[in-house]
């Protein structure tokens, strides 16, 4: 049988209870331009996307039932920046927003956790260069991030 041949994840919907809230935090923790609104949806396109559009809220209601933590479903989706002076930047507007909730070393990825107005948990991860992976090629763990070391190391070459 053939597989379906995905090259990259187009956009990501999310039900939320409170529209307006929501689209307030994602334009201000992520800059998203909001290109429309539909019914009870409203559409987002980051910066210098060439998606139509990158995320889209659908507002459910405040009376929405909310999931049960660890029940089968999304787990939280992952928002990659181009360079870890941008994952340091979200790390300080994440924690202004009062969103950031953990730091991981991936070893090929160093990522920021968080979650919106709703609980919707997100991951904000920088992808270290390909060349750079070694030992972590094929492994996947989760080790406390230093980030100012991670700076360091793979800041502004």
């Amino acid at each position: 049988m053939p597989t379906v041949p995905v090259t990259r994840l187009n956009h990501a919907v999310l039900y939320v209870s409170d529209i307006e809230r929501s689209a307030d935090f994602y334009t201000r923790a992520f800059g998203f331009e909001e290109i429309g609104r539909e019914g009870p949806m409203a559409f987002f396109r980051a910066a210098g996307s060439s998606n139509h559009h990158d995320l889209a809220l659908f507002g459910v209601g405040p009376a929405a039932s909310q999931p049960a933590r660890g029940a089968v479903g999304l787990y939280h989706l992952a928002w990659e920046v181009p360079s870890i002076e941008d994952l340091a930047a979200a790390a300080s507007t994440l924690t202004e927003l009062n969103a950031l909730t953990g730091m991981s070393d991936h070893g090929a990825t160093k990522s920021l956790y968080g979650q919106d107005p709703d609980g919707i948990e997100f991951e904000v991860m920088w992808l270290v260069p390909r060349d750079e992976w070694g030992e972590y090629e094929r492994r996947a763990l989760v080790m406390p991030l230093d980030l100012n070391r991670e700076l360091a190391r793979f800041g502004r070459r």
